[in-house]
């Protein structure tokens, strides 16, 4: 399936808001140090899937993951005032693990060529 131009467009738009939000407004402690990845739009725009990525450890994630969802409705209310579109896209958080996948890989090749070295 093709996105189209303007779900890209709106996507990067809605990511920087809640990016902003997240730093500069949102006081609850249990979001640590999120970065908003990616925001998938669907091409009518009503749903978006926020990806984000936590840094820390597994506590830190799972007191994230609720902060988030309990800040849902503030960020939702926050985008509205923020970004002008007919429709608000219902928000789904989704963890985004691309960046931990991409570390345990770099360990990998980084075993694998240490132990090459050794032979």
């Amino acid at each position: 399936m093709v996105k189209s131009k303007r779900s890209e467009k709106v996507g990067d738009l809605i990511r920087k808001e809640i990016s902003q939000i997240l730093l500069e407004e949102l006081k609850d402690p249990r979001i640590g140090f999120v970065t908003i990845t990616k925001v998938a739009l669907s091409d009518d725009l009503r749903i978006a899937k926020v990806y984000y990525s936590v840094f820390g450890g597994k506590q830190d994630k799972e007191a994230s993951c609720e902060g988030l969802e309990s800040a849902k409705g503030y960020i939702k209310r926050e985008l509205g005032k923020r970004v002008r579109l007919k429709y608000m896209p219902e928000i789904t958080f989704i963890f985004d693990d691309s960046l931990e996948y991409g570390e345990h890989i770099e360990g990998l090749l980084r075993d694998v060529k240490h132990a090459e070295g050794e032979h």
